[in-house]
């Protein structure tokens, strides 16, 4: 340990000592307690082993001690950091630096029972076992993931570390660590002999104020000196009152933004010290040979010589010293002729920009680091009255400036700070050559740059604009992670690197920036690499989540990598591709390629081991068709765009998910088959044929049947698996004979309608073939059966109508049926190829779609429209010869003969007409329609008519 941190620390220990001291003393302990019994002494007690709380607790709750429990306490104290309680919270000390730690990673951790080398067909086991009936062959995915290892380790999404200006270190600015392992000190302690950031930051702020008071700046705002013109000529009028007044006024805005830029450089009011003073002569007079200066500054760091061992005579004459060093440099020569140039600009260069950077950080909100504050119009100029001190250009001020937001933009995200970067930057290109005395003195601020092991010199400005490449190149390495939350500035990012290039190495090891541009082989290949490099970082971020994942959501982990592949296609073809493809064409078919590559090597060792389909395998299965399927339509879109590159089935090797799934569809509509037939079957026998409202006049049996049906399409469908024209007609037929034994059982509750015509009576007058002996008898009607009247009596008009609604029912809802599974097999169907070299003929395709449905639903129609047709004609002849039968056939021949005529009976029956049309609670038009039913009724009279006309006539 260094000396310095043993004095610290045995002055803590001393000052620890002295307070248990104080508080064992002080008369407050009743009683101190000890292993050997009761004492009044401290001699044979450690101090340095007591608990200091444990001392005061017992002081606040009594006053009784025990040495043990105290010695107890450090103990386990000492083994954990101490926790400083306050309102704000508690807060400890940390035994690391966190600024060398890092950022917390923000990766899921891996479970507890995790594997070192993890199996996928392991992890599908356990997952299955515990949330579905998956049945694998022993080998059902016995692949690893070669995405990611779990344990492996994935970039955190931390801020990206900002490269420095390669300026030259200052002289005075050595650092050094003692850590100190005491349980108060626990932290690193850094200590720095020379100039800190901090003293950087109070020399910019006091040589801000000398510059302004020396150049006499304005300081009245924007809206005073625009006032202040404009009222020159009356200027004359103006008493000497209201000159003091505006004076006032000015001064006091003067304070206002310098109080501004204090706040914002966190610059203290206390003058410097002369330590500080001395390092800052330290870095400007270090060029001087003067053997001198090195013992003077050495005499004045030393805090104790210069305050007690000199005398004032002596300290006069080391500062006059300094001084006449400080004139002589300054008279020296200029370099290069620049306006206002002096020595200390090229002398003391890596000391002035670094003063300068931190001016220009006070622009910035303190409070927070991504915002510009309101003030910076009037900071700036006072900003701008150091240029002639710290030896800043124009351009050189547009370099740090762009420098510095740039900074700030990589440390908050702030889209905005990227805008005015790209505004920045634009000045400094375009002032390129215009002043050679300027790039001379440009070049001559040396910076030295290290890149994959190469180093070489630039000057300022190339090393800003080399600084902003390398993270504009680093950060585009992964730029799914870096522009995931903020997709908006990776379009200004690329402009950003299009316009500085990108870093490359040669062969001699120079450092060369090559602007972007299609036809440069090499940016043509680093964007290729930023393309693949990102989606595979992006894969196995996702790798590295799906374990944990699939526990949490009980699913397949293939299943769960398969929609976090999706959703990087997503981002790469709606943010990310469209940027590059100015650049880069082919950007969008690369990463899908990518995607589809990595994937495709899960798979396949899964594909092969699968045996049986459960639910767990399913999901894997619907989502690899989903992802094969999105990933083609992508690539055949971005190869359409990129005339010059044609799409080839070869560039995507699709996944052999249609020979896994085939059988298990099939499989699946059989045993469907027999469900949906005993449901139906089930439904037919509970109906009561009762309407379910006025507004739906169908049977309920019916509208659960379509539902089971339905059902059953949208689960076919929504497997998500790969169909052919088989799986369609298995699927149609199981819907067939489900609705044709549904209609095959309603029509045999049919009753003939010959049934309900009454028997031929007896003749009403002699023919010579009749026994003239035989005498006249009176016509009387027969009644049928009691089993025919007994299934009469259950169809009944209102129970007929319903019939007849649920047919038309069946008419109107199979064609919804047929038009929502030509939908959807439209999105899924074998049509749809991802082979664009062999396409199915859409006309044969077509065809033989249509000749399905003919078969099978259209079939369903005509069935039901001939139901209809038989129930109407049923319908008007139980009006007719049932319904009215005790008010027309059974008062036949009853009484003399024009009683008996027809026309006696027809006002009833025009009756039955209009009430059929105007009469909706008790007509059969309610519920089906008044032309099909006043049809129906016109032909059961046309029928009687004739009967009375053939059989009955007298």
């Amino acid at each position: 340990m260094e000396p310095a941190a043993e004095a610290l620390l045995e002055r803590y220990r001393r000052d620890r000592r002295k307070l248990l001291e104080f508080l064992l003393s002080s008369g407050l302990i009743k009683e101190l307690r000890t292993p050997s019994g009761s004492t009044n002494s401290l001699s044979g007690v450690d101090l340095d082993s007591l608990s200091a709380d444990y001392v005061l607790q017992c002081l606040q709750s009594g006053g009784v001690i025990d040495v043990a429990e105290a010695s107890k306490k450090y103990t386990e104290e000492s083994a954990y950091p101490v926790m400083i309680d306050s309102r704000r919270g508690s807060s400890f000390y940390l035994v690391a630096d966190p600024d060398l730690v890092g950022s917390p990673p923000t990766r899921t951790p891996p479970p507890k029972s995790f594997r070192q080398t993890p199996d996928v067909s392991r992890a599908s086991r356990r997952s299955s076992a515990s949330h579905t009936d998956a049945t694998t062959s022993g080998n059902e995915c016995s692949s690893t993931f070669k995405i990611a290892e779990p344990d492996a380790p994935v970039s955190p999404s931390r801020v990206l570390d900002i490269p420095q200006l390669g300026l030259p270190s200052l002289r005075t600015g050595t650092v050094w660590e003692c850590a100190f392992l005491h349980k108060l000190l626990v932290h690193n302690l850094r200590i720095f002999e020379g100039l800190s950031d901090d003293d950087l930051r109070e020399a910019a702020y006091e040589l801000l104020l000398a510059s302004m008071f020396l150049s006499g700046i304005e300081t009245h705002p924007v809206d005073d000196r625009k006032r202040e013109k404009s009222s020159k000529f009356l200027s004359g009028l103006k008493n000497k009152r209201d000159k003091m007044q505006t004076q006032s006024q000015s001064f006091s805005r003067h304070a206002t933004v310098m109080d501004i830029a204090r706040t914002q450089m966190q610059a203290s009011h206390n003058t410097s010290s002369f330590p500080f003073t001395a390092n800052i002569l330290e870095e400007l007079l270090c060029t001087s040979k003067d053997p001198t200066i090195k013992s003077h500054i050495a005499k004045i760091k030393d805090t104790e010589e210069w305050d007690i061992v000199m005398s004032p005579s002596e300290r006069v004459a080391v500062l006059a010293s300094l001084r006449q060093v400080a004139l002589r440099l300054s008279s020296s020569a200029v370099q290069f002729g620049v306006q206002g140039e002096t020595f200390y600009w090229t002398a003391g260069y890596h000391l002035n920009i670094r003063i300068y950077q931190k001016l220009l950080l006070g622009l910035f909100d303190v409070l927070e680091e991504g915002q510009l504050i309101e003030e910076v119009d009037e900071l700036l100029p006072f900003i701008k009255s150091t240029w002639s001190t710290l030896g800043i250009t124009q351009r050189i001020h547009n370099a740090l400036y762009c420098w510095t937001l740039f900074q700030q933009f990589v440390s908050t995200g702030n889209a905005l700070l990227l805008e005015n970067v790209v505004v920045e930057l634009q000045k400094v290109i375009s002032a390129e050559g215009e002043n050679e005395l300027e790039l001379q003195y440009i070049n001559s601020l040396a910076c030295s740059r290290r890149h994959n092991g190469s180093k070489m010199k630039l000057n300022l400005v190339l090393d800003v604009v080399f600084s902003i490449s390398i993270c504009c190149d680093s950060k585009l390495k992964d730029y799914h992670l870096n522009f995931s939350q903020q997709p908006s500035s990776f379009r200004f990012m690329v402009n950003l690197l299009s316009m500085v290039g990108v870093p490359t190495c040669k062969d001699s090891g120079e450092l060369k920036l090559i602007k972007l541009s299609a036809s440069n082989d090499y940016a043509a290949r680093k964007l290729k690499s930023y393309v693949k490099g990102s989606t595979e970082a992006a894969c196995r971020r996702v790798a590295s989540k799906i374990y944990v994942e699939s526990k949490s959501e009980k699913r397949h982990p293939l299943a769960l990598l398969a929609d976090g592949l999706k959703s990087i296609a997503e981002k790469e073809s709606k943010v990310f591709s469209p940027v590059l493809s100015q650049w880069c064409p082919e950007a969008l078919m690369i990463s899908v390629s990518s995607l589809h590559q990595l994937f495709g090597e899960q798979l396949k060792p899964f594909l092969v081991g699968v045996s049986s389909i459960s639910e767990n395998i399913r999901s894997v299965l619907a989502a690899a068709n989903q992802l094969d399927y999105y990933l083609t339509q992508l690539y055949k879109s971005a190869s359409k765009a990129n005339t010059s590159i044609r799409f080839s089935i070869q560039d995507l090797e699709h996944y052999q998910i249609a020979e896994v799934s085939k059988p298990f569809i099939i499989d699946w509509v059989i045993s469907q088959h027999d469900h949906i037939l005993e449901w139906t079957g089930r439904a037919f026998d509970l109906e009561d044929w009762e309407p379910l409202s006025l507004q739906k006049r169908q049977a309920a049996s019916i509208v659960e049947v379509f539902r089971i049906i339905e059902e059953a399409v949208d689960q076919f469908f929504g497997f998500n698996l790969p169909l052919d024209i088989t799986h369609l007609q298995a699927l149609l037929s199981i819907i067939f004979h489900s609705l044709d034994s549904y209609l095959q059982k309603l029509l045999s509750q049919l009753v003939p309608k010959n049934h309900l015509y009454p028997p031929i009576p007896p003749l009403t007058r002699y023919t010579e073939s009749v026994m003239p002996v035989i005498k006249k008898k009176l016509s009387e009607c027969t009644l049928v059966d009691d089993n025919l009247g007994c299934n009469l009596n259950g169809l009944t008009t209102p129970k007929l109508c319903v019939r007849l609604n649920t047919l038309q029912y069946i008419q109107k809802q199979t064609g919804v049926l047929e038009d929502g599974i030509r939908k959807s097999w439209a999105a899924v169907s074998p049509s749809k190829s991802h082979d664009e070299e062999e396409p199915l003929e859409e006309n044969g395709s077509n065809e033989a779609l249509d000749a399905l449905f003919s078969t099978t639903l259209k079939i369903i129609c005509d069935t039901a429209t001939d139901g209809i047709k038989k129930f109407c004609e049923f319908s008007g002849a139980r009006v007719i010869f049932w319904d009215l039968r005790e008010r027309f056939l059974f008062g036949l021949y009853h009484g003399d003969v024009g009683s008996s005529r027809l026309e006696s009976f027809l006002p009833q029956i025009d009756n039955v007409r209009l009430s059929t049309a105007v009469d909706p609670p008790l007509c059969l038009s309610c519920f089906f329609g008044t032309s099909n039913a006043i049809l129906s009724l016109l032909l059961a009279e046309l029928v009687l008519f004739f009967r009375f006309l053939m059989r009955y006539a007298d």
